[in-house]
């Protein structure tokens, strides 16, 4: 009983820490969420402004951001909004580690980044199947630029590829650089400053993979080509051919290296930026380029549009006495006119004069000085405007979604970013200024409406009433500036085309005549007396919601009108230049219709712009510069309030905590606070809105600090979520201590558990195995009988399945017993029987194996016992079988010679001169008549024999002359060497007896090289005697050896018996 309570406890024990161990792992990915930086806010502030208890001061904004912006926490949320301080240095914050951190994770899960809105951003297109976009706005140097870049090298790296996709956000990438050294300049307050505003749809198919993309450029500052204020530059482009092109390019476009040589470039006086490497950045566009599409043709005439920008600045006029304008520059305007791919003398003519149509007559006036003037930098505003937007154009193309991959567009969705110029307030403000606010007014008011709609829509979804929120309304304002027939910009337009005298002045009176009484309108006459010493009598004033901005109306008719002379557009239509040619079209000239003017253009396309944001979900980053020194660390409270004044921030602010500050989803509030309640803690496993009920309730959350709704919770108060957040970090030290203690004890028994696990696994896994191999032993021995009865019955039939392994079997056994029963010996002759099936191959060994044996006895056999093997092996082809006294030769052995040295004479021996004596032989020579035995010596030497009579030579028989040698079959010692009949010198065949006539032919014949010469006659030899007469020889057995005189003249020969 005791130990199945001890049981009892230990299951209990282990359940409960289970238990802990999931609160455990919540609290340890609740530590990710933002709630928990809420601890330090005291030093880093807080995340979210909405937290912010005063919220209304801007003061308490702002020391928020400076504490954000000392611990080099550049992100912070106004609720959804991203608020992005410009750093001015390098951060360890963008790395691939760093995306995939933020990667599907909820937006207020981990701290504030941009990666963070972005990921949020591509999963709502995603989930919810809408097209979204990004808004980035802030003042030139606070990194709009390098936020769209982030948040495009965000979805390059972390959403869906292929190679297609690859290319493409390649292009997408690439086109930065280009559209950045196109579109921006050094300005006063930025050295990369974007002097255009930019909307760049993503386009992403139905699996999240970039398909394509589009670009929308507005209002590009072309002012800037023709004038820089001081300390400012030109477009980047300028300077980056001048000091990163080559020399050949340089001389081909009939360029100089110094920019100070051209007017266009001198008028800022800064020629070189310390943060700008123009030959770098030069080298970057140029790879671009091809990367977006562009081919070398087009980049050359690109770059011959550039060049044409810089030598039309240096085109000088003089004036006559008359007052016509003339070009003084002459070969200035012939490189002008080859580089724009135009007719010389048409591009002076229009360069001097214009042409007026008048009650269908066209009429050519001359231009006056500053005319002509004028004329050349509108050429060289509207040639750089409108490159630039081919520029775009073609960018577009490479983008595009392309439709024989993708067959339909139908399920693809757009992520949209606009990287466009915050509110600008400068010393002196003009059309561009103007037209910059307006578009900022636009975007506030759809900013106001889209927070308050989605503030709304998320109280119905959640069931919280909705109050009404207080807010400023700046419709007003773009009425004011864009209403029909009755706005500032309709009355530009009016006065731009009224007929008579018209000048900036006239606008201005018209402006205080119509609009004089608008309470944010006024003017230096309108205003009171403390006003107008800050009101020019040139400056009208507009109330914006960032503020009050004084505009100088001189140059609003110019800029606004933006028209270029008639003839110098038909000059430019007739250009070679494929580009100007495009942007420069014939239908321009022949239409009689006046273009629309700029300040309309600027409004369609913002109207349109609006239409598109309208359609979209947004999300917004606000970008503000700590200083203007673009220094890291350096907070300027001053410059970052004008800046927090004119992005709207604190409006925004207000409009987000018009209800509650704080909210979160149950499952998120309640992983985090469950440790502050006893019956939430470790889990719950209820109702979520009820497990939050119970849990506020604990914590004593009075009814007006929060309201439940169907899937969150609403905290009004900051000051509420802090008390609870402090009371969470107080708790954490009890909660530690208890899952040390319960952790310690879980661990121990754990470790025993896995120990007696451990044992059980390893004894029960030793005998199945155990068991295992047996029973494949006893399987595969019931196999084995079995295929060898099956082959022994199947034995006699060919090599097939049911033999193989009998037969296998015996040929392994034979081949095993022969290795071990070899013949040992050439003499042994003995070798096992083999199987039937192994006849032939144990022939083919046998005889290998003899071969073998063989030549290791070769091998060892002495110089002299191979001589004497060899001649027992030619003894052995002549006589074996064939002569009777062979046998008993075999056994003898041949020596080198049967006559010693001394028995030779020496007469014979120096007779033979150089003739060595090789082998010498006592015979028995008998004559041709008679036969009367005669006793001889038979000497052999390399080349020939001889027969010699004590010491005189009485036959020499030359090898190459011998026909034969013939030898009797019987056991006598008779031979006859047969000479040539023909040969006179020789007295016919020799008849010779020797006792040793086997080894005498057998020497003889090697000699000779005759061995296939020797002829064996059973019966008889036939021999010649002189003059042509033959002898015969009889050859018969008796009882002992004699030779003698015979029958019919022959000789008779009996041979012994010898057995």
């Amino acid at each position: 009983m005791s130990s199945l309570f001890n049981l009892g406890k230990v299951q209990w024990n282990c359940s409960y820490f289970v238990c802990l161990q999931r609160a455990v792992f919540g609290l340890m990915i609740v530590r990710l969420v933002m709630e928990s930086a809420l601890t330090a806010r005291d030093r880093v502030g807080v995340q979210d402004f909405v937290l912010l208890e005063n919220y209304n001061s801007e003061a308490a904004f702002i020391e928020n951001l400076r504490r954000r912006f000392r611990e080099n926490l550049i992100y912070t949320y106004i609720g959804s909004v991203l608020v992005s301080v410009n750093p001015y240095k390098e951060l360890e914050i963008y790395s691939k580690q760093q995306m995939e951190r933020y990667r599907g994770v909820s937006f207020y899960e981990i701290s504030p980044h941009i990666y963070a809105l972005s990921d949020n951003t591509y999963r709502a297109m995603r989930t919810e199947r809408k097209d979204q976009c990004i808004l980035i706005s802030g003042e030139s140097g606070a990194g709009k630029t390098e936020a769209s870049k982030k948040i495009l090298l965000y979805y390059a790296v972390t959403c869906p590829t292929n190679d297609h996709m690859a290319i493409l956000g390649d292009r997408l990438l690439q086109s930065n650089p280009v559209l950045e050294a196109f579109g921006n300049a050094k300005t006063l307050r930025n050295d990369n400053s974007s002097r255009f505003g930019k909307y760049m749809d993503v386009q992403f198919d139905f699996r999240g993979t970039p398909v394509g993309g589009h670009i929308l450029n507005y209002l590009l500052e072309k002012s800037r080509v023709v004038h820089q204020n001081h300390g400012e530059r030109n477009f980047h482009i300028f300077y980056q051919l001048l000091d990163g092109g080559d020399d050949d390019l340089l001389i081909t476009l009939d360029l100089e290296r110094n920019p100070q040589n051209y007017r266009y470039l001198v008028k800022g006086n800064c020629p070189r930026v310390s943060s700008i490497s123009d030959k770098n950045n030069w080298k970057v566009v140029m790879k671009a380029l091809p990367v977006i599409g562009f081919t070398e043709e087009e980049v050359q005439k690109l770059l011959n549009i550039i060049a044409s920008v810089l030598h039309l600045g240096n085109t000088q006029f003089g004036e006559g006495e008359e007052g016509d304008t003339y070009i003084t520059t002459e070969t200035q305007t012939s490189n002008l006119a080859k580089l724009l791919g135009v007719d010389g003398s048409a591009l002076r003519e229009a360069l001097t004069h214009k042409k007026l149509t008048a009650k269908g007559e066209e009429m050519i006036s001359p231009l006056n000085y500053e005319q002509a003037v004028s004329a050349r930098d509108a050429l060289a505003k509207a040639v750089y405007g409108r490159t630039f937007t081919w520029l775009v154009e073609k960018i577009n193309q490479s983008l595009a979604l392309k439709e024989e991959i993708y067959h339909s567009s139908k399920d693809s969705s757009v992520i949209g970013l606009l990287d466009i110029y915050g509110f600008e307030v400068l010393q002196q403000n003009s059309f561009e200024q103007f037209c910059i606010n307006y578009c900022n007014e636009k975007l506030q008011q759809l900013f106001i409406e889209l927070t308050l709609r989605s503030e709304q829509e998320e109280y119905e979804t959640e069931g919280i009433a909705w109050e009404t929120v207080q807010y400023f309304d700046n419709k007003i304002i773009c009425d004011l500036i864009e209403e029909k027939h009755k706005g500032i910009i309709s009355i530009l337009d009016e006065e731009c085309l009224r007929p008579g005298e018209t000048c900036d002045v006239s606008f201005l009176e018209k402006l205080e005549d119509t609009v004089g009484s608008h309470p944010h309108f006024i003017t230096h006459k309108l205003a009171n007396g403390k006003t107008r010493r800050v009101v020019s009598r040139e400056e009208f004033r507009l109330l914006h919601y960032a503020g009050e901005v004084n505009y100088n109306v001189n140059g609003f008719l110019d800029k606004n009108n933006d028209l270029l002379n008639r003839n110098l557009k038909e000059v430019m239509c007739q250009s070679d230049n494929q580009i100007l040619s495009h942007c420069f079209r014939r239908e321009e000239v022949i239409d009689q219709k006046r273009p629309e003017m700029a300040a309309t253009q600027f409004k369609n396309s913002l109207m349109k712009l609006m239409e598109i944001l309208m359609s979209k979900e947004p999300s917004y980053v606000r970008c503000i510069k700590p200083n203007d020194a673009k220094q890291p660390g350096r907070f300027d409270e001053v410059l970052v309030r004008h800046q927090v004044k004119y992005l709207g921030l604190m409006e925004n602010l207000r409009v987000r905590r018009a209800g509650f500050a704080y909210r979160r989803r149950f499952e998120a509030f309640l992983q985090r606070y469950k440790p502050l309640c006893p019956e939430t803690w470790p889990n719950w496993h209820g109702r979520l809105v009820d497990g939050v009920s119970t849990l506020v309730n604990h914590l004593g959350y009075k009814a007006e600090e929060y309201k439940l709704g169907r899937s969150k919770i609403f905290i009004r108060f900051p000051k509420t979520l802090f008390t609870t957040e402090d009371a969470l970090e107080a708790k954490k030290p009890e909660i530690a201590l208890t899952l040390q203690t319960s952790w310690r004890g879980y661990r121990e028994r754990a470790k025993y558990q896995r120990i007696r696990r451990a044992v059980i696994v390893i004894q029960s896994g030793w005998r199945g195995m155990k068991a295992r191999r047996r029973a494949k032993r006893r399987r595969q021995a019931a196999e084995l009988i079995r295929r060898f009865i099956k082959g022994f019955i199947y034995r006699h039939e060919e090599y097939c399945p049911e033999n193989e392994y009998f037969l296998d079997h015996v040929r392994y056994s034979f081949l095993k017993n022969l290795r071990q029963n070899l013949p040992k010996s050439v003499l042994d002759k003995s070798w096992p029987t083999p199987p039937p099936s192994l006849v032939e191959a144990s022939e083919h060994l046998r005889r290998l194996h003899m071969r073998n044996m063989v030549i290791k006895y070769c091998r060892r056999v002495q110089p002299e016992w191979k001589k004497q093997m060899m001649q027992k092996v030619v003894a052995s082809e002549i006589f074996k079988d064939q002569k009777d006294s062979y046998p008993l030769s075999v056994g003898r052995l041949f020596l080198d010679s049967r006559l010693e040295r001394e028995q030779i004479n020496l007469k014979v021996i120096q007779t033979l001169g150089s003739d060595k004596v090789q082998y010498g032989v006592s015979v028995i020579k008998y004559d041709r008549r008679g036969f009367k035995p005669r006793p001889r010596q038979l000497l052999l030497t390399n080349t020939f024999a001889v027969l010699v009579d004590r010491t005189k030579i009485k036959q020499r028989i030359d090898y190459a002359a011998l026909r034969g040698i013939s030898v009797g079959s019987l056991s006598d010692g008779m031979f006859v060497l047969h000479m040539p009949t023909e040969d006179n010198k020789q007295k016919g065949d020799a008849v010779l007896h020797c006792s040793h006539v086997i080894e005498v032919v057998t020497k003889l014949a090697m000699m000779a090289n005759k061995t296939s010469y020797v002829n064996i006659n059973p019966g008889s030899i036939r021999f010649t005697v002189a003059r042509g007469k033959e002898g015969i020889i009889d050859f018969i057995r008796g009882s002992e050896l004699k030779v003698a005189k015979g029958k019919r003249g022959h000789l008779l020969v009996v041979s012994q018996r010898l057995f």
